[in-house]
């Protein structure tokens, strides 16, 4: 597969002139839920409700009277599936809580663990990854946030952390062969083998194995801490994922060599190491001088030449 010719995409301009009315109901979304702390339930009905004010302010996304009906028919069809999940996972966590059965896992996982608590991320991660074979991200990561998130917090992790952190594995599933829908999917409409597209998921989607273990054992990264602590996080972890992506795709600017996606890969994990000490934000400093200056260098020595994607996922010139 190779790329969309320059004429076949989208102009920013155009895109922006048609569809800059559609912020106004996300920024509507963010505010109320970061800012003034509503229940999701009432704040994604007022950015619903939005989303029809603001559409039919242009004629291009007016809404027909058919159209609202067939959207409200869909609706009602998703919240039936999710209904149905739910009720059965509140059947299934009812059960556990009142046998007892959640203390004893989360008592039986600390064990395991040794009180280890990097250990017993790997142990959850493990667990979220085996329950996304047969069954949905929902379904994951209620069920884990039963069994799995007391051990997490009793061993210090805070509870959003924690759940974050079940919830990005239960997704992660959805790119880890070998039961990887989307991977099937892509797999087919490009015609390549599926295991060598499972595996180059993974390799270009590194960073969602990696950014949970960071916040989990760094919340200032889930904005958790002073200003300067999540300053910190936030910009040497944006950095170090986007380091550790190019080495991973082994392309930035023109195809890379191994020693170089190697030094990539040396700034990128300097970056990502949590900034907990003066020895570490020493790192930081020296991952990010290796990193600009791999940057820089492959930034001279680039060569304005097409690009295309082999079957395996190796993208050359």
């Amino acid at each position: 597969m190779a790329g969309l010719p320059a004429d076949q995409i989208p102009k920013f301009r155009k895109i922006i002139k048609s569809g800059w009315v559609f912020l106004i109901p996300l920024s509507i979304l963010v505010y109320t839920l970061m800012i003034e702390n509503w229940e999701a339930g009432k704040a994604g009905m007022v950015a619903v409700i939005v989303v029809f004010v603001v559409a039919a302010l242009q004629k291009e996304t007016r809404p027909s009277f058919q159209k609202i009906v067939t959207a409200l028919e869909e609706t009602g069809k998703i919240i039936l599936d999710i209904a149905v999940i739910t009720a059965l996972a509140g059947i299934v966590i009812g059960a556990l809580h009142f046998s007892g059965f959640t203390f004893k896992i989360s008592l039986l996982l600390v064990t395991l663990s040794g009180n280890n608590v990097f250990l017993l991320l790997i142990i959850t991660a493990l667990g979220c990854l085996f329950l996304g074979l047969p069954l949905p991200t929902t379904v994951v990561y209620i069920t884990l946030a039963v069994l799995a998130a007391p051990a997490l917090v009793q061993l210090g992790i805070p509870p959003l952390a924690a759940h974050l952190f079940l919830f990005y594995f239960g997704m992660v599933s959805l790119i880890t062969p070998p039961d990887c829908l989307p991977v099937y999917i892509a797999a087919s409409m490009a015609q390549a083998i599926f295991w060598q597209t499972g595996w180059t998921a993974m390799r270009l989607g590194i960073a969602a194995y990696i950014v949970p273990f960071i916040f989990a054992l760094h919340p200032p990264l889930i904005l958790m801490g002073t200003l300067k602590e999540i300053l910190i996080a936030v910009v040497t972890a944006v950095v170090g994922v986007i380091l550790l992506g190019a080495g991973c795709a082994g392309y930035l600017f023109r195809p890379l060599s191994w020693i170089t996606r190697g030094l990539l890969w040396l700034a990128a994990i300097l970056l990502l190491l949590p900034s907990t000490s003066n020895v570490l934000l020493l790192a930081d400093f020296v991952g990010f001088a290796l990193g600009a200056a791999v940057v820089a260098w492959e930034w001279s020595r680039r060569e304005h030449v097409p690009r295309a994607v082999t079957e395996s996922g190796t993208i050359i010139p």
